[in-house]
């Protein structure tokens, strides 16, 4: 296996597949959910599967659909076997890609601190979508027995993220002025805290 084929996100892709096999469809919908902890443009979840199977990492084959055959993925010996190598390397520190940081860190340009909250008035909707999109996952972790345990605490690291940037969010507002006139939403899950 050369490093040069494989990515952190060609594992993240296989990590999906897992033992059971998945389609596209499902890598998508798997992605769109934990992209609390990792996220890409959709198109490299169609493209990077198929990149996988040419390698032999994946096999693919089609399977009847509702509406079309659709294409389903497996692991290979070698695509299970990259994994077994992989999942014991160092882990790369995390990659941050926060807007709402680099607008406060340009906030000297702004007219004024209300005009820094207005463009951060949309974050705490897709926050709460988030927990939605977590709450999901929660209640899919019993699904794949052989992996409760891990989404658990995938779950958990999630819930955690999404509590800190609920929090820091509360700081900005209550720094910058009292927020009122911004747009809020029910308090989803705040204080909860899942059992690991």
């Amino acid at each position: 296996m050369s490093d040069e084929e494989l990515g952190a996100f060609s594992f993240a892709v296989l990590a999906l597949v897992g033992r059971g096999g998945a389609s596209p469809h499902d890598i998508v919908r798997l992605m769109r959910e934990g992209s609390i902890l990792w996220t890409t443009s959709e198109s490299h979840f169609y493209a990077e599967p198929k990149r996988l199977a040419k390698l032999g990492y994946l096999t693919s084959e089609k399977r009847p659909g509702s509406t079309r055959e659709r294409t389903f993925y497996e692991l290979t010996d070698k695509g299970r076997q990259a994994l077994r190598e992989w999942v014991p390397r160092p882990a790369a520190r995390p990659r941050i890609q926060h807007e709402a940081a680099i607008k406060i860190a340009a906030a000297d340009f702004a007219e004024d601190d209300q005009a820094v909250l207005q463009s951060l008035a949309g974050l705490r909707a897709h926050l709460e979508s988030d927990y939605r999109s977590l709450q999901n996952m929660e209640d899919r972790a019993t699904e794949l027995p052989q992996r409760t345990r891990h989404a658990r605490l995938l779950n958990g690291l999630a819930r955690r993220v999404l509590d800190a940037q609920r929090e820091w969010l509360d700081e900005v507002e209550q720094e910058l002025g009292t927020g009122e006139g911004l747009p809020t939403s029910p308090d989803l899950n705040h204080n909860s805290k899942m059992e690991l």
